[in-house]
């Protein structure tokens, strides 16, 4: 006799099937897209493991379908591509599809991480939105992984060109800063947490001795990148 439990679950899977536009051979595949690591401390007899592999996975996918993409449509130069890319996989943007995807609402998750919000939130996003990708390349193979990004992130390409969204934030934000100041931005480490092979940084950006805003990120360049975007869009309060 099948459990409530699990008639629950596959009901979840078939939904986000749906979503996706992909019907799964192995569903245990989508299933652990969608676990995160907190959730198995709290379970510990469940019976997938968290979806870190399959996020490193998807984001090799990812990568490599953006960039397969971008060289076939664009005669631009290799620096223009490389900018346009780096705005289409950031952690913000892949975020805003998990979450237009309604991927939020069948993360397993700890009841401490389920209550995070914010940056912490988005993160957790994106990472599944690359799990989901690895496990699409894993169950149906590299044209479906392709499909769905075409799909769902690169119709995010018009705007990232009509609002020049690729210009990298470090450097954007310095132009700013020294312009009206003659001083240039410092990044700090404020904080890390997390395992050696899944660290989280968080860079602070300093104007003088003024602490503008944080970012965070899995290596240090990823959160300075995203204290700049915070800090270009909040520069001009701060100086109020």
């Amino acid at each position: 006799m099948i459990s409530e439990e699990r008639i629950i679950m596959e009901a979840k899977l078939s939904n986000i099937e749906k979503k996706i536009g992909v019907t799964f051979k192995n569903k245990d595949l989508l299933q652990q897209a969608f676990v995160h690591r907190s959730y198995l401390n709290e379970n510990k007899d469940f019976r997938l493991d968290h979806n870190e592999r399959l996020e490193f996975l998807g984001d090799a996918c990812l990568e490599l379908i953006v960039t397969d993409y971008l060289y076939n449509n664009f005669p631009n130069p290799e620096g223009e591509l490389t900018n346009w890319r780096a705005a289409l996989v950031r952690g913000a943007m892949i975020s805003q599809i998990a979450k237009k995807l309604g991927y939020e609402d069948y993360l397993l998750l700890s009841r401490g991480e389920a209550k995070s919000t914010g940056r912490a939130r988005e993160l957790i996003l994106a990472n599944t939105f690359e799990a989901v990708l690895g496990a699409v390349y894993l169950d149906k193979g590299y044209k479906a992984a392709d499909k769905l990004v075409k799909k769902h992130l690169l119709p995010r390409l018009p705007e990232i060109l009509d609002k020049k969204l690729y210009n990298d934030p470090k450097s954007m934000f310095q132009e700013v800063v020294q312009e009206k100041t003659g001083i240039t931005p410092v990044y700090k480490l404020e904080h890390e947490e997390g395992p050696d092979h899944a660290k989280v940084f968080t860079m602070a950006v300093f104007v003088g001795e003024k602490r503008i805003t944080e970012g965070k990120g899995y290596s240090k360049q990823i959160a300075e990148q995203e204290a700049a975007q915070k800090a270009i869009e909040i520069w001009a309060e701060t100086l109020e």
